[in-house]
């Protein structure tokens, strides 16, 4: 099956060049197989949860000094390495965070070689990390892990990145179960950003069948500051004190459940961060 533009605008809401994503997938998806409603929402929902919806084609490591020790725990924090001193500096985080040496599971990135955890980090709509992945990727497309690193920059190389993924690890039959918990496991080796991957996939399977039509995109944005209505419907959702008024305690809390759904915890509530919360029971 094809997929068409607007089913493709509802699965990506915030991205701005859906017409080029969606010809690049109609041509690339049946060539692995990826044809029916749940291996396309599987494998878009699962993507676009990897890369902003297909707009982020490289992992964003700009950490604060506090964001490095929520998210990197095991590395930084008392008697380890000091986090201050990597505060928003994205290629030294990569190569100590991404080096075998300092990993439990020695081997596992094959990232030993100086420079390998930046040139390696995170790529492509699905992310691929580490010198041993893109070494995979590289040796199926005749080319060496270190052009495959630039590649998966691109729309090109990061759909195809995605898709090698996606064949590699056999995921067209846990997808065929609809069982998105499954599938995340398999990809994420965990359930980080589970509920944000669950409800793109209901939107992607509603898109795909036509249950209902898409929703328009969201494209309130919600911070300190802000009063009203849709701030109350927020709070509600969240659970906390519902006044209307965005203030520190709704920040506070706001960052615990981005954190909580493998959202960029920042405290405000944009048109992602939105989009998740209206899916959640």
């Amino acid at each position: 099956m094809k997929i068409t533009v607007d089913e493709l605008r509802a699965m990506i809401p915030t991205n701005n060049d859906v017409e080029t994503w969606c010809e690049e997938l109609n041509k690339a998806l049946p060539k692995y197989d990826i044809d029916t409603p749940k291996r396309i929402a599987g494998f878009i929902s699962q993507c676009a949860h990897e890369s902003r919806d297909f707009t982020a084609t490289e992992e964003n490591l700009n950490y604060s000094q506090a964001s490095l020790e929520r998210v990197f725990g095991r590395y930084f924090g008392p008697g380890k390495r000091n986090a201050a001193e990597y505060h928003r500096k994205p290629e030294k985080i990569a190569n100590y965070v991404y080096m075998d040496e300092f990993r439990s599971k020695r081997g596992a990135l094959g990232n030993v070689k100086e420079g390998d955890g930046w040139r390696f980090r995170g790529g492509g709509l699905k992310q691929l990390t580490g010198r041993n992945n893109y070494e995979g990727f590289a040796k199926d497309y005749g080319i060496s892990a270190e052009e495959a690193s630039d590649w998966v920059r691109t729309k090109e190389g990061a759909l195809a990145s995605a898709l090698w993924f996606w064949s590699k690890n056999n995921l067209n039959p846990v997808a065929d179960t609809g069982d998105v918990t499954a599938l995340t496991k398999r990809i994420n080796g965990g359930d980080i950003g589970l509920a944000d991957r669950k409800a793109r996939y209901a939107t992607a399977i509603q898109a795909l069948t036509g249950d209902f039509p898409p929703r328009a995109a969201i494209t309130t944005t919600l911070r300190t500051g802000s009063r009203g209505s849709a701030v109350k419907q927020m709070q509600q959702k969240l659970g906390i004190v519902a006044d209307g008024i965005f203030g520190p305690g709704t920040a506070k809390a706001v960052k615990a459940w981005q954190a909580k759904n493998g959202l960029t915890a920042d405290g405000i509530m944009g048109p992602k961060s939105l989009e998740v919360l209206s899916c959640q029971p």
